[in-house]
């Protein structure tokens, strides 16, 4: 990035990633790959999960839909179960909402609640999750006070425990099965709060990372297995059939834009962001607009380790990948997602981020050196800060300081712009970054990428970052 930025400032700038500028309800919100990918594709701001999900809870709305009505109907004999992440890093949870989520279930007549939390420790600092569980136990034994048996039931770790992002790995959905279903693990205690801190004083522990544990009552009986009638989980198959907050509708995106006007479309990454240049990009859509005019390819990602291990990740298939479908001359647009300055990010360590983010390079010099080689236009940009700052800091900017003196490493994404650079040598002599958009965003991409394809974007698209000035 620094190379474009030198050889042609006036085609390189920088737009938010984060917050308002990607649909998400505060500028203090970190964007995300799937809000981010959104946007990209989508050329407009949809309002996104966290922000559908405030203004449900505080409209109250939230207990009025057909999600809600149905959940209600188990609070007399049944209990409500919540699982998810437990945290305030905003990228995939929200303690307040869950906070918000408890009140006003039991004052719609919830009598008996369980929670199965997951650690976090990638979007919020390691080690956080002692606090956040001390804040949950709190709230409910208020609840217990006013006659709601509410109570966590089972934990673990997000990278550990159910929550299986990338690989389909029957290991990580088990342990979590095995623990809030049928309530069996290899660590039983009497409190999440006495788990978690216990938990984490074995040797390289960590909040990402926790085993799977199961709170027990004095009879060493699970608290809170789930018991058949759980809703199922699926985004692609639309699946549960309920929600308590619908997620955004996101029509007319970019992709089926272009397919439609005869642009052939390549997309390739792998496993861990393959979904965010097909499904995400295509506004939370699964499969093709017109399978003879698109071709989509996915690498498999390394499974069963963490990916400092294997920093380089796939860049150099990928970049072949791309290489080829570029110098093919089938396709008009080739689009691909090099992870490895976010997903090696999240692990904190900085020696393995700096060999990630150095195969990221190597794999953009070969993606344009091939554009330079069939006469086309490259766009570079990112979908959300990351690997850029590796350290936890104060208002000042400065770096904190753990309680042994040590720098606390960040492995969550940030909230800084991103840069977009353009160029190539069929971009026409006159073009270049217009002056009035300065708050661009990753929305305003859309716009601009159907402009380098000689195509007029939609009028409520937001403004593409471009102009063209005669020369």
């Amino acid at each position: 990035m620094d190379s474009l930025k030198k050889g042609a400032p006036e085609k390189w700038r920088l737009v938010k990633a984060h917050g308002k500028a990607v649909g998400l309800p505060t500028d203090d919100d970190m964007g995300n790959s799937e809000v981010g990918h959104n946007a990209l594709g989508a050329g407009r701001i949809f309002a996104q999960g966290a922000k559908l999900v405030d203004l449900a809870l505080a409209s109250g709305k939230i207990y009025e839909g057909e999600g809600f009505k149905y959940i209600k109907e188990s609070f007399e004999t049944g209990t409500l179960h919540l699982i998810g992440l437990l945290s305030d890093g905003g990228v995939h949870s929200r303690l307040d909402q869950l906070q918000l989520l408890l009140k006003g279930a039991s004052e719609h007549g919830a009598k008996r609640i369980r929670v199965h939390v997951l650690t976090d420790g990638r979007d919020v600092l390691d080690g956080t999750s002692v606090g956040f569980v001390e804040t949950l136990e709190n709230d409910l034994s208020k609840l217990r006070e006013k006659g709601v048996d509410a109570q966590i039931a089972s934990g673990g770790g997000r990278m550990q425990v159910t929550m299986d992002r990338y690989e389909n790995d029957w290991d990580v959905v088990k342990r979590g099965w095995d623990a809030q279903v049928l309530g069996e693990a290899p660590h039983k205690f009497k409190s999440a709060v006495e788990a978690v801190k216990k938990l984490r004083e074995a040797p390289n522990a960590n909040d990402q990372y926790l085993p799977p544990f199961v709170i027990v009552d004095d009879n060493g009986k699970a608290v809170g297995p789930i018991v058949d009638g759980m809703l199922q989980y699926d985004g692609e198959l639309k699946l549960p059939s309920h929600y308590l907050v619908s997620p955004p509708e996101i029509d007319r995106t970019s992709g089926e834009y272009l397919v439609h006007n005869g642009i052939r479309t390549f997309a390739c990454s792998e496993t861990v962001k393959f979904g965010h240049v097909t499904f995400f990009w295509n506004g939370n859509r699964s499969g093709y607009f017109n399978q003879e005019m698109e071709e989509y390819v996915e690498i498999p990602s390394d499974s069963g380790i963490t990916f400092n291990v294997q920093p380089k990740m796939k860049a150099l298939e990928i970049a072949e990948k791309a290489r080829d479908a570029i110098l093919s001359r089938k396709f008009d647009q080739v689009r691909v997602n090099l992870p490895n300055s976010d997903m090696v990010g999240h692990t904190g360590d900085i020696e393995a981020t700096i060999v990630a983010c150095k195969a990221a390079d190597d794999a953009v010099k070969m993606i344009l050196d091939a554009i330079d080689q069939v006469g086309g236009i490259y766009v570079v940009t990112a979908d959300h800060g990351n690997a850029e700052d590796m350290v936890k800091r104060n208002k000042k900017g400065e770096p904190l300081l753990d309680k042994n003196g040590n720098i606390q490493i960040l492995t969550s994404h940030t909230l800084e712009p991103v840069p977009v650079a353009i160029g190539g040598p069929g971009l026409a002599p006159g073009v270049r970054f217009r002056k009035d958009v300065p708050e661009g965003g990753l929305a305003n991409v859309a716009a601009t990428v159907m402009n380098l394809h000689g195509l007029e974007a939609p009028a409520d698209y937001e403004p593409t970052l471009i102009e063209a000035v005669d020369n």
